[in-house]
């Protein structure tokens, strides 16, 4: 296959959903699969997979949006930052309108702050070069598939000697999340379809904890419809022999030991932290990076004074327990009415990967009149 077309094909889609049914049937059981990252969920919604699938099989949601796993404590540091330092903040576009205690970064923009989206750490490192009078911070964000760039971005930040560039970084790790829901009271997740683009970065082989120590199936997949249906097959495959495997359906992007270069980037410029406060999920060990000591004069945290305020989310919005797959979107109690997408509550809702938004705009779609796979 050479086409993204050819990952959406009607026939093909049917075909892995016959060979589903089947599987499930003789598994003659309740099965619970996490997809992890906010990329498949959307896949899922939008192509209206659930009501597709036996009523025994049922896709869960977790913590892999990193826009939704930001607290609201570190949104109102970098907010602190660019009403009272005067600094210049760049960040991407979904992060503006996640709520901190005193609003969003959009609402501080609207009051005269100096918030710009960018698409890249490399742009916010060209704004700082044109603008050399100006102190400029990239809210840096996200699981090791952006980590990469981050670093590139301050190793060139330092051999050019742009000194009014810092990052504030809220990179995150997708294992120590993984575990902390492996590990959470009344968990009962069968199986996990691992994500594809973090997996590029950091290998299959980091996963192998999970089916040997927690006797858990996990399958890597892409973001096409057919992706996830294979790989869906593939984990009940394994349910039904009573296999506990990792297994890479996305072969085509991601090999066992991911992309060294860039493990390598991050090696260089970051390091673990004790511990990260994430949103909806509490504070978990050596589950984020920080700047090294030798990058401090481009960390943000290290160059300027912040509140460092730990806050508790919102107590209308439960999106913790979305994040942890213990609920679903419309489980919750402000879900369509006190949270939606012009007005959120919780960052679920914000981010264009996060569990709620994807249910709310496809949760009624993604299927044809004839109840097929909607392209």
């Amino acid at each position: 296959m050479r086409y993204v077309d050819e990952f959406r094909d009607r026939d093909l889609c049917t075909d892995r959903l016959d060979a589903i049914r089947s599987v499930g049937a003789e598994l003659g059981r309740h099965v619970k699969i996490m997809e992890i990252c906010g990329g498949h969920t959307h896949t899922i919604y939008r192509n209206g997979l659930p009501g597709l699938l036996p009523d025994n099989i049922e896709f869960v949601h977790g913590p892999g949006c990193p826009v939704c796993v930001v607290p609201m404590g570190r949104i109102d540091d970098v907010r602190h930052l660019v009403e009272n330092d005067g600094v210049v903040l760049c960040t991407f576009g979904d992060v503006v309108r996640v709520p901190g205690r005193n609003g969003s970064l959009l609402e501080a923009k609207a009051k005269g702050a100096d918030v710009r989206i960018v698409y890249s750490p490399m742009d916010a490192l060209d704004i700082a070069r044109r603008e050399a009078d100006r102190v400029v911070v990239f809210l840096a964000l996200g699981f090791e598939t952006t980590t990469p760039p981050t670093a590139a971005t301050i190793l060139r930040a330092r051999a050019e000697g742009v000194a009014n560039f810092a990052v504030h970084c809220n990179h995150v790790l997708v294992n120590p999340a993984i575990l902390a829901i492996l590990e959470a009271p009344g968990q009962s997740i069968d199986a996990f379809v691992g994500p594809g683009h973090v997996s590029a970065i950091i290998g299959t082989g980091t996963y192998e904890y999970v089916p040997r120590e927690w006797g858990k199936p996990f399958v890597v997949s892409g973001f096409e419809p057919l992706d996830l249906l294979q790989a869906l097959e593939m984990i009940l495959v394994q349910l039904r022999e009573g296999r506990a495997e990792i297994e890479n359906q996305y072969s085509r992007v991601v090999t066992p030991g991911g992309n060294s270069h860039a493990q390598a980037l991050v090696d260089e410029v970051f390091e673990v932290r004790p511990h990260f406060e994430w949103r909806g999920l509490g504070s978990i060990a050596s589950s984020a990076l920080a700047v090294r000591p030798e990058f401090s004069d481009w960390d943000a945290e290290v160059r300027f004074d912040l509140p460092g305020v730990r806050l508790e989310d919102a107590r209308a919005c439960q999106c913790g327990e979305i994040l942890k797959g213990a609920l679903k979107p419309w489980q919750c109690k402000v879900f369509g009415t006190g949270c939606t997408p012009e007005h959120p509550i919780g960052s679920c809702m914000v981010s264009a990967e996060g569990a709620c938004a994807a249910y709310y705009s496809y949760g009624s779609q993604g299927l044809r009149s004839d109840g097929t796979v909607a392209s």
